[in-house]
């Protein structure tokens, strides 16, 4: 079963909290902290394969996690990282999130970490020093990435077959490669994508058949924008159209104009046209149809006559597709050298100013004023955080102390009751 789009729950692993443990051994008087920290939690990783080619598991297993790390324990023993979670996908897999693109596989055995371990917690052996010899002081374990990740499959073709219901794609699909679409003399007989590989010459072409489209498909009419994604990825298009439409050149131009309503960038696609099942007609009327697609279409459009039943005209029509798919990648090559080349240094914070860069903002939630510190540094110590030990909120106080943020909450008027948040942690500006 061909599956293209699935929803998935993913969550990293938690880190490990730190240990708070002293050294109790017969003859050592006073022996110190001896707390190891948590391990960190796995990561999850998603992995291209040209192994397969649909999103179907996901749909049976919508929750993917990987481990957690383990907590830290005495004798400064450090709590093991949990194992990364690695997901086999199809090449051609969107990673979304909230709507956003956060990884790309384009290319067999490509990963990508979508989703961040929390790191593990400090344990109270890390904060020993010449005048702290006694912390009870451990971190606890960040949480891992968690979110409701969308995945789509875009099939990776160098030629897209488009073109209405029944105009003869999957016939030609079948008869150029190895792939056996299903065949029937009705409209819709394609229901899903197919691939197959075309010999020409010495090379070869990967051939994408789209189930056919309608006029509306952009808007969701037919199976038009449940497969359009797919034409996306395809280097050239090969516009089928059937030689016995009687308006041929407005039967061209719905399918264009469906392309450019989906992405304008499919109108600037290299194509190519052929009027297909022309085994039956007289040379004067093949003559005339192709004229009438020259008419409407671009000046230097390529239009083939062919037949897949008579195996008439696909061998110049594989060869011209094959040059314009050459073409299209000496130009996308050149394209990145450009912009290799064009790439100017940006200019703004560095890493360490960004990471060390907060704010604070004042909200009012049903009368009761709370600060709220904001920025990636701060929100990761008070994440590690225990606020229900003493000695540990109170070095997060001195940690906002030392950044200045202190500062700026008593000139924003905060006092020792005012309520300070950071991320999902909530506490009092000063120990009452």
């Amino acid at each position: 079963m061909f599956v293209d789009t699935a929803k998935v729950f993913i969550q990293a692993g938690k880190g490990g909290d730190g240990a708070v443990s002293f050294r109790h051994e017969i003859y050592v008087d006073k022996g110190g902290p001896d707390g190891g920290n948590g391990g960190k939690g796995g990561d999850v990783i998603f992995q291209a394969t040209d192994n397969l080619n649909t999103l179907i598991d996901f749909r049976y297993k919508p929750e993917l996690k990987a481990e957690n790390g383990v907590n830290g324990s005495k004798a400064k023993r450090q709590g093991r990282s949990g194992a990364d979670l690695i997901v086999k996908v199809p090449v051609g897999t969107v990673v979304r999130r909230d709507g956003t693109v956060i990884a790309d596989l384009t290319r067999h055995d490509q990963q990508v970490v979508v989703a961040m371990g929390g790191d593990g917690g400090f344990g109270n052996a890390h904060f020993k020093s010449s005048v702290r010899q006694t912390p009870r002081i451990a971190e606890i374990g960040e949480m891992g990435d968690s979110y409701e990740a969308e995945l789509e499959l875009k099939l990776l073709a160098d030629v897209g077959l488009v073109g209405f219901p029944n105009a003869g794609k999957s016939t030609f699909l079948s008869v150029v490669s190895n792939a056996r679409p299903e065949i029937a003399d009705y409209a819709f007989t394609t229901l899903t994508p197919n691939l197959g590989v075309a010999d020409i010459d010495d090379g070869s072409l990967l051939i994408a058949d789209i189930p056919g489209l309608i006029e509306g498909a952009s808007d969701g009419k037919g199976l038009g924008d449940a497969f359009l994604r797919h034409v996306e990825r395809t280097s050239v298009l090969l516009h089928l159209i059937d030689a016995y439409t009687d308006d041929i050149a407005a039967a061209y131009t719905t399918i264009r104009r469906e392309l450019e309503l989906y992405s304008p960038e499919l109108v600037d696609r290299p194509e190519i046209i052929a009027l297909t099942k022309t085994e039956g007609l007289d040379e004067e009327i093949v003559t005339m149809q192709i004229e009438a697609v020259h008419a409407v279409a671009a000046s230097d459009a390529q239009v083939f006559a062919i037949s897949a039943t008579a195996h008439k005209g696909l061998k110049e029509v594989l060869r011209a597709l094959r040059q314009k798919v050459t073409q299209m990648r000496v130009d996308e090559a050149e394209k990145v050298e450009d912009d290799d080349i064009d790439e100017l240094p940006v200019i703004g914070l560095t890493d360490a100013q960004r990471e060390n860069a907060w704010s604070v903002e004042v909200l009012d939630e049903d009368g009761v004023t709370v600060y709220e510190v904001s920025g990636d540094k701060i929100e990761k110590f008070a994440r590690r955080t225990n606020v229900d030990n003493f000695e540990g909120l109170n070095r997060l106080r001195d940690i906002m102390k030392k950044m200045g943020i202190t500062h700026q909450l008593v000139r924003l008027g905060a006092v020792g009751e005012s309520m300070i948040r950071i991320g999902a942690t909530d506490f009092t500006f000063v120990e009452q």
